[in-house]
């Protein structure tokens, strides 16, 4: 199951109470105050750790605790602090107080970590307030609460090229051509329920990652169908691929799915709308004269790339232009002159 927000509660650890103690030892006539100080509680973190891909683990717990820390105890001992609750998140969660509906931290990296809440001090104990016209003293300090948030995470899945289109344009197919990624593949709509990540392999040990983000319709902006719930994690991505089906098997025109998509886009994000775009057209194995590539290809006005996701013609073309446009060219071009001068002349 594929869990992108979750609402919890985070609590740091109290710290422990000081304590009230006076030294009693053989031989000795005049102890003295030995209460010692409570410890600290424990901290809350946030860290964005690799292998993890939804929030399914904050689905049936809601509230996160760190350790309290244990009170002082005579002989001048200190109690132990409390331990630090690290809570381990996808890459691309973004972390929100749900109260102030601010955004606390963006966990782009992996190994990125913060401190959420803090911990309470400890309370110190009598041996602490001794002075020379208190002597005696039978005060302590009672341990300070740790902060308590109520959080909200939101997860963003980072992937350099995101596939959009209507349902059944041939996304997960694709996908599935292109990574060892095995969506589901249907012939009926809304097949892809959830986001799904695949890694291209090209030649010479090059990737990048893919994601086929669920089919959109008109008004997925506003909330119809599955595309509001997902559209977030277009953000995300470097490029996005626009793939056109150009014979729909509903009969619709692939000119006004195009644009039906580009404006939901531009609803819900500017930016989003902005990023750049590679238009695929698939299926043009059910148009072998070409008039239906053709024709799209001058209403439009946009450069296509024309391919079939089922047997895969023009898949090498398509990921090997996305490879250069995710690395850019000139880097590209760069690796490519390296690697000729390391291997040598042949």
């Amino acid at each position: 199951m594929f869990v992108d927000e979750a609402l919890i509660q985070v609590k740091a650890g109290d710290g422990g109470n000081g304590c009230v103690s006076f030294r009693r030892e053989k031989f000795v006539p005049k102890g003295g105050p030995d209460g010692g100080d409570g410890g600290k509680g424990g901290d809350v973190y946030f860290e964005a750790m690799a292998g993890k891909d939804t929030l399914l683990d904050f689905a049936g717990r809601h509230h996160w605790r760190a350790g309290n820390a244990k009170a002082g105890q005579g002989k001048n001992m200190s109690g132990a602090d409390g331990q630090d609750l690290v809570i381990a998140v996808p890459v691309g969660t973004l972390i929100y107080d749900a109260d102030l509906g601010l955004l606390l931290k963006d966990l782009n990296e992996v190994g990125m970590k913060v401190l959420i809440c803090r911990s309470g001090k400890g309370g110190r104990g009598n041996k602490a307030f001794a002075t020379s016209m208190n002597q005696a003293p039978r005060e302590a300090e009672s341990g300070k609460p740790g902060q308590e948030r109520n959080i909200r995470l939101e997860l963003k899945l980072i992937a350099d090229v995101g596939l959009v289109g209507m349902p059944n344009a041939g996304k997960s197919t694709l996908l599935s051509r292109c990574s060892s990624a095995r969506p589901k593949i249907a012939a009926y709509p809304f097949t892809t329920l959830e986001p799904v990540l695949g890694i291209a392999e090209l030649s010479d040990f090059r990737r990048f990652v893919m994601a086929d983000i669920p089919g959109l319709i008109e008004g997925a902006s506003r909330g119809a169908g599955l595309g509001h719930d997902f559209l977030r994690h277009i953000e995300r991505t470097k490029i996005i691929v626009h793939i056109l089906d150009i014979m729909p098997t509903d009969g619709s025109d692939p000119v006004a799915n195009y644009h039906a998509i580009r404006n939901e886009l531009a609803q819900y994000s500017a930016a989003l709308a902005q990023k750049e775009e590679v238009i695929v057209a698939n299926k043009i194995d059910l148009d072998p004269d070409g008039a239906r590539l053709a024709d799209l290809r001058d209403r439009l006005m946009r450069d296509l790339v024309p391919i079939s996701a089922a047997t895969g013609q023009g898949i090498k073309e398509l990921t090997e232009l996305l490879w250069q446009k995710v690395k850019g060219q000139g880097q590209e071009q760069g690796w490519r002159t390296a690697q000729k001068e390391e291997a040598g002349p042949r």
